[in-house]
């Protein structure tokens, strides 16, 4: 069966991917022990709350058309889809990268799952302009896709830094 999704379900995949996103930062912020990488997991985390808002506000701004149905949906199969889709960052059977972290990795290791999850983020958001208007906020989007870029190259930094 072919799934499709309006604007509002694709919406709420990225609240949760972004729900997730901070969740998981606060949480590698727990075991960081160096102050300077805790600090930037903690400011991730917050900017991916402010992601979080930003689709909100989208989402609420979104006509009554870009909220209709497209799927006849009565098992609710597709509200459960998006939701295993953004639990796993757009990855069928991938978990989160919260649940990922078993409190024994490395601080490498934990910003190597991050940059593996920003990356996904980055397709999942580049795919999501697809189904958004200008006027729902496309332009947001890019800019939610440009932080998320920034996440990437901040932790890849990070991660050649404690290699030398």
């Amino acid at each position: 069966m072919a799934i499709s999704f309006n604007a509002d379900e694709i919406f709420e995949m990225a609240e949760e991917i972004e729900r997730n996103g901070a969740k998981f930062y606060r949480k590698a912020a727990e075991k960081a022990t160096h102050p300077e990488i805790k600090q930037m997991l903690l400011d991730m985390a917050v900017t991916e709350d402010g992601h979080l808002n930003e689709f909100q506000e989208m989402r609420l701004g979104l006509s009554e058309a870009e909220k209709a149905e497209m799927t006849f949906d009565p098992e609710n199969e597709a509200a459960l889809y998006l939701q295993t889709m953004a639990d796993a960052h757009g990855v069928e059977g991938k978990k989160s990268p919260t649940e990922e972290l078993t409190g024994t990795e490395s601080i490498s290791e934990i910003l190597s799952i991050a940059v593996n999850a920003e990356k996904e983020s980055i397709v999942f958001y580049n795919g999501l302009k697809n189904f958004v208007s200008a006027t729902a906020g496309k332009n947001k989007i890019d800019a939610i896709i440009l932080e998320e870029v920034g996440h990437v190259a901040t932790l890849n930094q990070r991660l050649k830094a404690l290699a030398e």
